[in-house]
């Protein structure tokens, strides 16, 4: 139904079919030479081929008016056979059985009066005709059933592969996503650590040249150059993740609950006091990386905001199967978050959610600011 040209093929297809008529009607030995009026009809059932794919229910119609007269007036039966069985057939693969069923009986029944009318002892030509009919109108049928059956495992297919996209999609987004978190948080961290000490080592040199404090400075620019190699460790750690041409292939190692205590002495090289608290044991590697990255952004957050000094206290423990995660300060970053800006709470709300955790950040009430996690321990984790 679909072919390109159907209708200049229907045409050729017409015209075959007439100059097959006309030699039938000649040669044929089953009734007599069509006369004028004989050769008209027969002419016309034949052109009725080139609209049947369009028309196929008016096809019928025109072909049973055309034929019906033809036969009653003796001609030669085999003259029609092609044109009848080629519309038969195409009304049967484009229609629904119901209707194929009426044609049927509808066909049959002309005939079967037909051939009656002229003959009545011609029973082998009327069970010849009625097999030929049967016969293209199962084999359209059956034709059509196929081509269903076809369609409908491309459909699957299509389904199928549109599935697998958006699945890809969906894992593409995901995984720009986490990496968006984890540079966010690497370089925020970094970044917010270099400018204190980097103020800290300023201020030393211009509070007074005359008595400068050369072990300070260094202690600063010691810390920076630190700063800077755990950073630049990190994020190669990212970009081969990035690099790396299998998918599926893992992510490099990520810092759990034991490198909370390095994050707690970098903090404390840029001026605030940080009290950490760790009781858990067994933490999975993913939670243990969802917990690093949260007390991060949360330390990071501590030392931007908080003011001058501030006093920082991490706990970290598990109960009841839940790592319980609370980073608070006495500071003045309250005022900040209230603002909105930046992402870091919103990292940090979709890293708990992406192990199935709780997150809730606000000001305390006895002023400062306080960051909790309830991260869940799983009895297996199979995350790498």
């Amino acid at each position: 139904m679909s072919a390109p040209h159907r209708l200049r093929n229907d045409c050729l297809l017409a015209l075959a079919a007439c100059v097959l008529s006309v030699l039938l009607g000649t040669l044929g030995d089953s009734g007599r030479r069509p006369d004028a009026l004989g050769w008209v009809l027969l002419l016309a059932s034949a052109l009725l081929i080139a609209v049947r794919r369009q028309r196929p229910v008016l096809a019928v119609a025109g072909l049973v008016a055309c034929v019906a007269p033809y036969h009653a007036m003796d001609n030669s039966h085999a003259a029609s056979m092609f044109q009848t069985c080629v519309i038969l057939y195409t009304v049967a693969v484009t229609g629904r059985p119901l209707r194929t069923l009426f044609v049927a009986l509808g066909v049959l029944t002309l005939v079967v009066a037909v051939v009656s009318a002229n003959n009545a002892h011609e029973g082998l030509q009327l069970l010849r005709i009625s097999g030929w009919i049967l016969a293209m109108l199962f084999l359209g049928i059956d034709v059509r059933v196929y081509r269903q059956y076809v369609a409908s495992l491309v459909q699957r297919a299509e389904r199928a592969e549109r599935t697998r996209e958006e699945e890809a999609r969906r894992r593409v987004a995901e995984e720009r996503l986490r990496i968006a978190r984890d540079l966010h948080d690497l370089l925020a961290h970094s970044i917010t650590l270099i400018g204190v000490q980097t103020s800290v080592a300023a201020h030393v040199l211009e509070a007074d040249p005359a008595r400068l404090d050369r072990k300070a400075v260094v202690g600063a620019l010691e810390d920076i150059a630190e700063t800077c190699r755990t950073a630049r460790g990190e994020l190669r750690t990212t970009l081969e993740v990035l690099r790396r041409s299998d998918p599926g292939g893992g992510r490099g190692p990520v810092p759990g609950l034991d490198g909370v205590a390095d994050l707690a002495r970098a903090a404390r090289t840029a001026g605030a006091t940080v009290e950490v608290s760790v009781r858990a044991d067994g933490v999975p590697p993913s939670v243990g990386a969802t917990a690093y990255r949260i007390v991060q952004e949360a330390l990071t957050n501590a030392v931007r905001h908080a003011g001058p000094g501030p006093s920082v206290r991490v706990e970290l423990h598990s109960a009841d199967g839940t790592l319980h995660v609370a980073v608070s300060d006495d500071g003045r970053g309250g005022q900040l978050a209230r603002k909105g800006r930046g992402f870091g709470l919103t990292g940090m709300r979709e890293r708990a959610r992406s192990v199935g955790g709780a997150f809730t950040a606000g000001p305390r009430s006895e002023g400062g600011f306080a960051v909790r996690a309830a991260l869940p321990l799983p009895a297996a984790d199979a995350t790498p």
